[in-house]
């Protein structure tokens, strides 16, 4: 027995010596990058995916404007070798620790096309920019500058892989441009549960009208809801949409003071049925990536307004 184990190393450590890469070499771990969300994991493993390995902070399907980050994210971020996150305050709870331990992929962008006026007339930072593609696109470049300069060695591949994506999301753009302009002018409009959709309105010419503002963590005043409820009843909206990381009663309680003014309004909502707004969907669901993602609600907006 012993006889045969000897046998077994050699020809192991003899394999090992053929293909003239040391075992403790190829065995060597790849460089970590730790991302914040599930928008920045598909994205870096679109463009690096191959060459580095990726830990995610906050799972999906949890809302990044509230999520606690716990003692082993903090250890996470510090022991990676690069740190990815979003910016334009996002991450509102993290916010602090992220600036000093990482890139925001949102660092270039003009300050002029980042913001949304509120009500009182005030520009607020709105931080849902994946709705604008070519925001997401000078994200993405942005992401792979960092993830060359952390592995130098594979950067044409990391370029072609980015340039590639960026076919893809061209590509996407035009779909959505196409899809959304088949909704008839009197019903395009899209009530949500908070602010996420002004990139989407702006770049598809499809208002949007949420009872609160751009960060989950903000106050719903009454009078957001009573003039969310007028909106919807004044434009005969068709259908009203609940987003993956909200309470769908929200919506719910629209559809029932709307009642009251005499008008039926639709809620989507439900397992499949709701709209990604600050996350994508699970891993193995549908709107699991990027790209899939933004077909899922494009579809589900077209389906139920159109």
């Amino acid at each position: 027995m012993k006889k045969f184990v000897k046998v077994v190393v050699a020809m192991f450590l003899m394999l090992g010596s053929v293909s003239g890469v040391p075992l403790s070499a190829s065995a060597k771990k790849m460089p970590s990058v730790t991302v914040t969300t599930s928008f920045l994991n598909d994205m870096v493993k679109h463009l690096a995916g191959d060459f580095i390995s990726v830990d995610m902070i906050i799972p999906a399907g949890e809302d990044p404007h509230l999520y606690e980050p716990r003692p082993q994210d903090i250890k996470k971020l510090e022991e990676a070798d690069l740190v990815l996150y979003h910016g334009l305050h996002f991450e509102g709870k993290m916010t602090e620790v992220l600036e000093s331990l990482g890139v925001a992929v949102s660092e270039n962008f003009d300050s002029n096309e980042i913001g949304v006026m509120d009500d009182e007339g005030s520009m607020t930072v709105d931080p849902h920019f994946w709705f604008n593609l070519d925001l997401y696109q000078q994200a993405t470049e942005r992401a792979a500058e960092s993830l060359i300069s952390l592995v130098p060695e594979h950067k044409e591949e990391i370029m072609n892989n980015t340039e590639d994506y960026k076919e893809e999301l061209m590509e996407l753009d035009k779909e959505v441009k196409e899809k959304i302009g088949s909704i008839p002018e009197e019903s395009r409009f899209l009530i949500t549960p908070h602010d996420a959709f002004n990139y989407f309105s702006r770049s598809y010419n499809i208002p949007v009208h949420a009872p609160q503002g751009v960060s989950t963590d903000s106050e719903v005043s009454n009078k957001d809801i009573d003039d969310t409820v007028d909106f919807i009843v004044n434009n005969k909206i068709k259908a009203i949409f609940a987003e993956s990381t909200t309470d769908p009663a929200r919506m719910e309680k629209l559809k029932e003071a709307c009642a009251k003014k005499g008008f039926e309004v639709k809620v989507v909502s439900g397992e499949g049925q709701e709209l990604f707004s600050d996350s994508l969907a699970p891993e193995g669901q549908d709107g699991d990536t990027f790209i899939d993602m933004v077909e899922h609600n494009v579809d589900l907006i077209v389906n139920n307004l159109k």
